[in-house]
């Protein structure tokens, strides 16, 4: 493995003692009128998720303005602070990067750098009593129409492995604004984009010992199957029975994969 250049290397955030501090209030309220002109938020299932303490939230993957409809969800209906795991290039831009470290987001490596640190930091949040954010796909989807794709088992690993529960979300909406891997914005105020939060998933079969990777994957396709039913439920249509495989199609695992690949912090 090639040698990391110190540049590469990213600062995790420091958590702080107050699930929604200062910064974070800032942040949201600043960040409110921009989401509200671009959509409208519809957001059900809320009685699902505990009013306190840690768990994972984690939701399909369409757009990249789907951070924004979460995060609006998790701040301002469940009234908690989204703590997401993003790539981390968004932590390298000037001033974006600063602001992300402190409302406590996590940057994580691709390629081949090790994801230890970003892991650690991401235990740190959940032992700390608060929410992780995240999209198990890890990109957005490939899917041509938009479903949810193969999963990988980095979410559902942190929910076992810190034995909080996992909780799945669809969210559907965003793609009227932008379409996925488009950055040509179309608001739209008066559309809703609509978001669907299920039940804790039940990983009883899966708790309390050590687990194979092949298992952290079975949970895994689990997990990606109630995301895909709930996104049914919103969109009023059937998925296709079969998960869609990236690797399958000859796709690339992460960035767009119409256009050359970015180099990404960790890449070698």
């Amino acid at each position: 493995m090639a040698k990391k250049k110190s540049g590469d290397f990213l600062k995790m955030p420091k958590i702080h003692k107050r699930d929604i501090h200062f910064g974070t209030r800032i942040v949201a309220n600043i960040l409110r009128p921009f989401v509200r002109s671009l959509y409208g938020m519809s957001v059900k299932g809320i009685e699902n998720v505990p009013k306190s303490g840690g768990y994972v939230l984690a939701a399909n993957h369409v757009t990249y303005l789907d951070a924004l409809a979460v995060a609006y969800a998790v701040y301002f209906k469940l009234r908690r602070t989204p703590h997401f795991l993003a790539k981390g290039n968004l932590f390298k831009a000037p001033l974006v990067g600063s602001i992300l470290l402190a409302v406590e987001q996590v940057p994580v490596y691709r390629g081949g750098h090790s994801n230890r640190e970003p892991m650690d930091a991401a235990h740190a949040v959940l032992e700390a009593g608060r929410v992780i954010s995240i999209f198990p796909e890890g990109t957005l989807t490939r899917e041509p129409n938009g479903w949810p794709m193969r999963g990988k088992i980095g979410a559902i690993k942190l929910a076992l492995d810190c034995d909080v529960p996992f909780i799945p979300m669809a969210q559907w909406g965003t793609e009227q604004v932008l379409a996925t891997y488009s950055k040509k914005l179309r608001p739209k105020p008066w559309h809703k984009v609509q978001v669907l939060i299920g039940e804790p998933l039940n990983l009883d079969k899966y708790r309390g010992r050590k687990l194979t990777n092949a298992e952290y994957t079975e949970a895994t396709e689990l997990a990606m199957r109630e995301i895909t039913r709930l996104t049914e439920i919103i969109r009023g249509e059937k998925a296709p029975e079969k998960l869609f495989d990236p690797r399958e199609h000859g796709l690339a695992e992460h960035g767009n994969f119409k256009k050359a690949p970015k180099r990404q912090v960790g890449d070698a």
